[in-house]
């Protein structure tokens, strides 16, 4: 969970700059390579990490019938 916290003594500078580093960091932490890494997909007779099938499954509306996409976490 981030925060951005102003006060009243922040410049509009300090805020910009602070937003650009949280920026960064969400970028960073939140890329495809990322996500593929942290989720797999299961389907009725096999469970797959591979990134290209990730990617097209969770670019469509919604999954196919008995497909699962879980976090390894």
């Amino acid at each position: 969970m981030l925060v951005l916290l102003r006060n009243e003594f922040m410049s509009q500078q300090a805020l910009d700059y602070e937003v650009q580093c949280l920026h960064h960091l969400l970028r960073s932490a939140e890329s495809d390579e990322k996500f593929c890494v942290a989720h797999e997909l299961v389907e009725r007779n096999r469970i797959t990490s591979k990134y290209r099938k990730l990617l097209r499954v969770v670019g469509t509306k919604e999954l196919k019938p008995f497909q699962f996409l879980l976090n390894k976490n």
